[in-house]
């Protein structure tokens, strides 16, 4: 008898109901400002995750240890916004009343507002950490408010002020970095810092929201609005696997453009990253 051949990312093929994970794509970039391209991150980290091994050296953890489901990309609608980002918030949704903790790839960084309005309902107390090269505070872009450019500032009016911890930020217009001061805490250009916010932030549920461009262009050129000035691969690496030891009840790790990087290497260190995320939260009794 033969078996479906499904393409899940290395080692997420358990069954959902055994998984403490659930991990989707959402291949949606309708709102990029400078490259497109970010909708094809997802598909295309399942098929280059199998040049990674499960098992990390980093953590001495093994994915084959950790229960992940794969649940695929959402087939979300292109010419509608708002529907694709409820599309994602419904999806989410499920996942949390299962009592399981979504993790999704984007996708442009505005997918994170599909599922941090799902987080919110579920826990209103709701914090977030932020790594990005870019404030994304801004009220709108172009007069458009459902923007990756305005993905922070749409998601503080969920939270509200205290509640969004920024790292790595480079790069916004000067409004934003000064309507910010009085609502969100902002570290610029690297993750000083980051061991205070994580003590603050210990009990408390926390959605962690990673763009991959906080890293350095020469780390990971592959993505829509690359800034000179990140940080590298095992600053990231570092600073993720601490904040993962907050109470993660959600997070997401967006704005891989492989189509920008035709070495392949953005999407491997991609890819590692996210072994890295599923094995840190994966692995918390």
């Amino acid at each position: 008898m033969l078996n479906r051949n499904v393409e899940t990312f290395l080692g997420c093929d358990n069954a959902y109901g055994e998984s403490k994970i659930v991990l989707f794509g959402a291949p949606f970039d309708s709102t990029t400002s400078y490259r497109p391209g970010t909708r094809f991150a997802s598909k295309t980290m399942r098929s280059e995750s199998f040049g990674l091994e499960t098992y990390s050296p980093y953590q001495d953890r093994d994915l084959e240890d950790i229960p992940v489901f794969d649940g695929g990309d959402l087939e979300l609608c292109f010419g509608n916004t708002e529907k694709a980002l409820s599309q994602i918030e419904a999806f989410s949704e499920q996942i949390l009343a299962d009592e399981k903790i979504p993790c999704m790839i984007g996708g442009e960084h505005l997918v994170t507002l599909g599922a941090m309005r799902a987080a919110v309902k579920r826990y209103p107390d709701l914090h977030v950490v932020h790594f990005d090269a870019h404030a994304d505070l801004r009220d709108e872009y172009l007069g458009e408010p459902l923007s990756h450019a305005a993905v922070l500032h749409r998601v503080w009016e969920l939270v509200g002020d205290e509640k969004i911890f920024q790292f790595g930020i480079r790069s916004g217009d000067r409004s934003e970095f000064v309507w910010g001061k009085n609502h969100v805490n902002t570290q610029k250009f690297n993750f000083d810092g980051l061991e205070q916010a994580v003590e603050k932030l210990r009990g408390e549920p926390v959605y962690f929201t990673i763009d991959l461009d906080v890293l350095d262009p020469s780390v990971f050129p592959g993505t829509g609005t690359p800034e000179p000035g990140g940080v590298t691969f095992l600053q990231l690496l570092e600073a993720a696997i601490k904040v993962s030891g907050l109470n993660i009840v959600g997070f997401d790790l967006v704005e891989l453009s492989p189509v920008y990087d035709q070495s392949g290497v953005s999407t491997a260190v991609a890819c590692k990253m996210l072994r890295e995320l599923l094995l840190a939260i994966g692995s918390k009794e």
